[in-house]
């Protein structure tokens, strides 16, 4: 066992060229895009369509409580696939999950489109779609986790964070791709034809993004973080009780390595990383979900105005997102972080004095900025910063864990506490006050976290 290792560790990795870190760049960010895509398709559906028909024999109110109820589902799929592909990944290697989990969310996806309706089936209609629901959750939750960790572990060190940050790209393509699609099924088919076949669709059409993508991980090669690891012989990690073995035997030098990847205590960097997580997803909870509704709510503009600043602020992404990657790479993760974290805070009332003003215009200003500065700029941060925190023993588990579990709890709590405090107050100002707290979280992390940029992403142990 003692030699395996000296060879696995003597041996060079593969060389990776610039059309290796195309396809893996391309393939992380289609799969980002094809799981926020899925999820939004998924969501709107429910909302627009699948109470009428999987739910048509209860009153309209409870058919749309029992359509959400089905999306929810999702969420605890999300966090099991979290854990148990993670697990995989760190494992046997990224290559392999990230091939299962793409096949897992396209599958299902396009099966939800061939589903008989409750008319047909009656209650196995519902029951099937809470399944198929529950495969795409399964797979979706370890897919942004293994795209980030797969570009990072790929990318050059001095554009680690700007590759990286095309996973976070990755979920404004799939959002806009989602809401176009459903945007063009409204304006052109009648509420009879969409009941019939046409919600159908959308979910038909991702059958072919499914078959591209499949093709592309086919031929992608293996992380080369992955095969640099100490701790993996023959494409395999070994086991802790092996690992041990093997440093009882080892030299200093080969023991010492080896040992700090197994023996440390675990924890820092995944509250750390689960603290950066918090505010990002908070804040995204806040201002891409229950904002919409409040304006459209409680404001005296148009029920689409909200929507739109949305797509608006999800354009102006596309350059935000990179900038922010590249700022990260010339100044570090910490001192980006805790500039945006800053600025979130300061703009709280400002943004949120905007977006109650009214005005059409300030509502589009207004959530835009609060959606570049306070989620996408901390998104982009957040692939590498989380990546580089971990240990490559560890590091697909970890980060898939504190990506779900952060975003579970801040997107389940944000919203209806949001609800709460508005509807107890009658004022905004909660709002701003929420997305304060949210971004000190953030901060706070930040400071306590050490810098990463440039870190040996093929050592085991973290980086705390």
């Amino acid at each position: 066992m003692k030699d395996s290792v000296i060879a696995a560790q003597q041996t060079p990795s593969a060389q990776r060229t610039t059309r290796d870190l195309t396809r893996a760049a391309v393939s992380g960010w289609l799969g980002t895009a094809m799981e926020f895509m899925d999820f939004q398709l998924y969501s709107l559906a429910a909302a627009i369509v699948f109470n009428k028909i999987f739910f048509p024999d209860v009153s309209p109110a409870i058919g749309l409580i029992a359509a959400m109820a089905t999306y929810g589902v999702g969420y605890v799929a999300r966090l099991a696939g979290a854990v148990y592909f993670g697990r995989m990944g760190d494992r046997i290697g990224r290559k392999k999950v990230l091939y299962l989990t793409i096949l897992l969310m396209g599958a299902s996806t396009t099966l939800i489109g061939i589903l008989p309706t409750y008319a047909t089936i009656g209650i196995l209609a519902p029951v099937l779609l809470v399944v198929l629901r529950l495969v795409q959750g399964f797979g979706a939750g370890a897919e942004i986790a293994g795209a980030t960790v797969m570009l990072t572990e790929y990318a050059p060190v001095r554009r680690r964070g700007l590759i990286s940050s095309l996973v976070s790209l990755g979920t404004n393509s799939g959002t806009l791709a989602a809401s176009a699609l459903w945007a063009v099924l409204l304006a052109v088919l009648s509420e009879e034809q969409l009941l019939s076949w046409g919600w159908r669709l959308p979910f038909l059409l991702s059958f072919a993004l499914m078959i591209f993508a499949v093709w592309l991980r086919r031929s992608l090669k293996e992380s080369p973080v992955f095969e640099q690891r100490p701790d993996v012989v023959d494409g395999v990690a070994l086991a802790r009780d092996e690992v041990e073995s093997v440093i009882a035997t080892a030299d200093s030098h080969e023991g010492s390595v080896l040992a700090a990847g197994i023996r440390q205590r675990k924890g820092k960097a995944f509250f750390l990383a689960l603290g950066l997580r918090f505010g990002q997803a908070g804040n995204s909870g806040l201002i891409q979900t229950f904002l919409v509704g409040y304006i459209a709510t409680n404001l005296a503009v148009g029920r689409s105005v909200p929507t739109d600043a949305i797509v608006y602020g999800s354009l102006a992404g596309f350059a935000t997102v990179p900038v922010i990657g590249l700022l990260g790479d010339r100044f570090g993760r910490r001192a980006v972080y805790l500039t945006l974290s800053s600025l979130t805070t300061v703009l709280a009332f400002p943004v949120m004095l905007l977006i109650t003003s009214g005005s059409t215009p300030g509502v589009m200003i207004g959530m835009a900025l609060g959606l570049n500065v306070g989620v996408l700029g901390l998104f982009s941060l957040e692939s590498v910063t989380m990546a580089e925190l971990f240990g490559s023993r560890t590091r697909f588990t970890q980060l898939a864990l504190a990506k779900e579990l952060g975003g579970i709890l801040a997107t389940a709590i944000g919203p209806v506490l949001a609800a709460t405090l508005t509807a107890v107050t009658g004022s905004w100002w909660p709002i701003a006050a929420m997305l304060i707290v949210y971004s000190l979280i953030t901060f706070v992390s930040a400071y306590l976290a050490p810098e990463t940029r440039g870190r040996d992403l093929v050592r085991l142990e973290d980086a705390v």
